[in-house]
């Protein structure tokens, strides 16, 4: 979960996983969005993928990038338990 919030805590990273909601996406394409080196968006896609946040798939020499929204279920649910209602939460207690 801590790769998760890192990966979340750059807006760059949050941008390219913005653009990834309208779909699919080749490195090419997202590297246009982005005025960065190919080398400082290649470490942004590490970081989006050692938190599992994005897959990868090569195509012949495309790199096609993905969301993987089983991982935003996951963070959701972890968020809800964490920040859930008060009476939910394990360490809270209720004043009288």
């Amino acid at each position: 979960m801590n790769e998760v919030f890192k990966a979340l805590s750059d807006p760059t990273r949050r941008d390219i996983l913005a653009a990834l909601r309208q779909g699919e996406q080749t490195a090419g394409q997202l590297a246009e969005r982005f005025p960065l080196s190919k080398s400082t968006l290649s470490g942004h896609f590490a970081v989006l993928k050692a938190a599992d946040l994005i897959d990868s798939e090569k195509r012949g020499t495309t790199v096609i990038y993905r969301l993987n929204t089983t991982v935003f279920q996951d963070v959701l649910s972890h968020m809800l338990t964490l920040f859930g209602p008060a009476s939910d939460h394990p360490t809270r207690k209720e004043n009288p």
